[in-house]
């Protein structure tokens, strides 16, 4: 898995402070903009994230190249629809001996892996059949979830931290939470106060949703607190 932030909105915390401030003043942005310090930012931008009035950040984006990762992330990743994406296409692009995800479990069972590996195999050998016969977008069909794809993504840094509060929790998918920390790895290096407080609500809020279905993390956090 390769993850890269290739462009983002140029000092994107002073244009989250800016578009909040403009709501409270009469001057215009660019006159905002100027007075606008390093230490007022920061203190903007917290309070923002402490009221939960994130409308302003919603005027900042990061654009991600996503490599080497699976269709089933895929599948998973478009379900956030506050974002905008574009995929290697099946259908015009060729996938003869293509390359696949090994799950982690999968890895660590020698006799799974050898199924698997041998599944993998015989789809690739069958696609490569099916492309002498027929048009690449009907072969693809019998392509697998673990086939590799890449994309590029963006979002807004509000549509963000709504991702990283689902994808970095223990409960998400592992791929798309290994992808999705990279992710954050990225925008907290040039981005620290808009994505201070990014990530589970059981480490940002000390709340859990999941329910019955919590990972426990929740109860370890609150005996570290007590402690």
């Amino acid at each position: 898995m390769n993850v890269e932030l290739i462009q983002y909105t140029p000092d994107p915390e002073k244009v989250v402070a800016a578009a909040a401030r403009l709501c409270y003043s009469a001057d215009p942005v660019p006159e905002l903009m100027e007075k606008l310090t390093d230490e007022k930012i920061a203190g903007f931008v917290r309070k923002l994230n402490s009221m939960g009035h994130l409308s302003p950040f919603e005027h900042v984006s990061f654009q991600f190249s996503i490599d080497g990762v699976s269709r089933a992330l895929s599948h998973q990743l478009v379900r956030h629809r506050i974002a905008s994406y574009s995929q290697r296409s099946q259908r015009y692009v060729k996938e003869a001996g293509f390359e696949f995800v090994t799950p982690p479990s999968i890895r660590r069972n020698p006799e799974a892996l050898v199924r698997f590996e041998k599944v993998m195999q015989t789809l690739q050998e069958e696609y490569q059949e099916l492309l002498k016969v027929a048009p690449a977008e009907d072969a693809r069909y019998v392509l697998p979830n673990a086939c590799t794809t890449s994309l590029m993504a963006t979002f807004n840094a509000r549509s963000l931290l709504n991702f990283f509060e689902h994808r970095t929790c223990m409960r998400a998918q592992w791929e798309i939470r290994q992808m999705a920390e990279k992710m954050l790895q990225l925008v907290q290096e040039v981005a620290p106060n808009l994505f201070a407080e990014a990530g589970p609500t059981c480490v940002t809020q000390g709340v859990c949703h999941e329910g019955a279905m919590s990972c426990g993390r929740i109860k370890t956090l609150k005996n570290r607190t007590k402690e």
